[in-house]
């Protein structure tokens, strides 16, 4: 046996769908390139560009609200002309976006445009990408399978960014972005020869009716939309304020930090087809209602202890509320999809999350202006029980079909 496979068998188990083998290719080799450069960006917009932080805080918002209507857009079009044209739209812009940011120089405005659309762009080939995993594998295994690929994504997290580190050694930007030049041709590659045209559970054939009216009279995915934008934002707050928390307030170095966080996607890695495993007989709309709050409660610890230990404890349990939302969303969500507008429903999703980077940086850092940490935190937990509830309460009426996408 290979030393890939060993770690292929080590990672994944030995029953991943031989179908969704090249997505997982590709999800890693993005995930790769991508978290090389992308932990880097706001860094280099500050120093290299000299940019003010409030214009570039505007980019980021800017982005994200881009992001969330070209992905609706991807996922729409997707229905129309196939998965796998979007799929290598966006990853070829990913390829491009290396040269164009060694193209910028110092001009400071057009680097903070390059970063305000580059979600966009991106964005148009993530719905079909989530809709290619429901299309590829039968209903029985959406959840094992939609958890496969985030454990790809996190596995390449995990390798990304300590590559970026070493290509900037020495303080070289262009090192940084002709390496991920060829981590980024890498991925795009792979996806040329292997993402598939079609999938063994895709729709016959192209809708013949619009997907908007039907996402808008669809009550219960609008109510799971809402309570995605509140489980986003408590996902959110882990990448944006509890930085700034735990390196001002309660003073822990940049660099211990930075072990701490690795926590996140190295449980994900390890534990989350384990625990995918573990739960599948579970109703998904209790473990909604148990994942969200575990994402946002316990950051009240924070008010009590600032301690790297009870940080770490934080993390844990909110990576455990964490593994258990995402899969069992994206399941859900491909239960609640009619087949021929999968993936302008996997769109209008995935643009929950563009909403919630919008509005939690934003928020958050207003809050903890005003009122202080523990005030911004006791808000984090409520708007975890919220999405709960709410989460609770537009999957349970279709417990009987998400159980079918939820089954290992």
């Amino acid at each position: 046996m290979t030393i890939f496979a060993r770690l292929f068998r080590l990672v994944w188990g030995g029953d991943v769908d031989r179908a969704l083998r090249p997505v997982l290719a590709v999800s890693l080799a993005g995930s790769i390139a991508g978290s090389s450069a992308y932990p880097f960006m706001g860094i280099w917009a500050i120093k290299e560009l000299g940019a003010p932080q409030g214009t570039l805080a505007f980019s980021y918002l800017v982005g994200a609200l881009l992001a969330g209507l070209t992905g609706y857009g991807g996922g729409h079009l997707s229905d129309h002309i196939g998965r796998r044209p979007l799929i290598l739209f966006g990853w070829g812009f990913q390829a491009l976006v290396p040269l164009a940011l060694i193209a910028v120089g110092h001009h400071t405005y057009v680097g903070l445009g390059l970063l305000a659309i580059m979600p966009a762009f991106g964005s148009l080939g993530g719905a079909a990408d989530t809709a290619m995993v429901a299309d590829l594998v039968a209903p029985e295994r959406h959840e094992a399978a939609y958890a496969s690929v985030r454990v790809a994504a996190n596995l390449g997290v995990t390798i990304g960014p300590p590559i970026g580190g070493l290509l900037l050694v020495g303080g070289h930007w262009d090192h940084l972005w002709l390496g991920t030049l060829v981590l980024s041709a890498i991925g795009f590659g792979i996806a040329y020869r292997y993402i598939p045209r079609g999938g063994a559970y895709a729709p016959a054939g192209p809708p013949q009716r619009g997907s908007l009216g039907v996402i808008l009279r669809d009550s219960p995915f609008l109510l799971f939309m809402l309570s995605s934008v509140f489980a986003t934002m408590t996902y959110i707050a882990t990448e944006v304020l509890l930085p700034i928390s735990v390196t001002t307030t309660h003073h822990l170095s940049p660099a211990l930090w930075g072990c701490l966080m690795i926590l996140n996607p190295l449980f994900v890695t390890v534990f989350q087809l384990r625990l995918t495993r573990r739960v599948a007989h579970i109703p998904a709309s209790l473990k909604l209602g148990l994942a969200m709050p575990m994402m946002g409660v316990p950051f009240l610890l924070l008010n009590v202890n600032g301690s790297a230990p009870v940080i770490a404890l934080v993390i844990v349990i909110f990576v455990t509320g964490e593994m258990l939302w995402v899969p069992t969303s994206q399941a859900v969500v491909a239960a609640l999809a009619p087949a021929d507008i999968r993936g302008a429903y996997m769109g209008a999703f995935g643009g929950t999350w563009s909403v919630g980077w919008a509005l939690t940086p934003f928020l958050g850092l207003q809050v903890r202006h005003a009122y202080g940490d523990a005030t911004m935190w006791m808000c984090v937990a409520c708007v975890g029980v919220i999405a709960g509830i709410l989460g609770l309460a537009a999957a349970r009426g279709h417990d009987a079909e998400a159980a079918i996408a939820s089954a290992a």
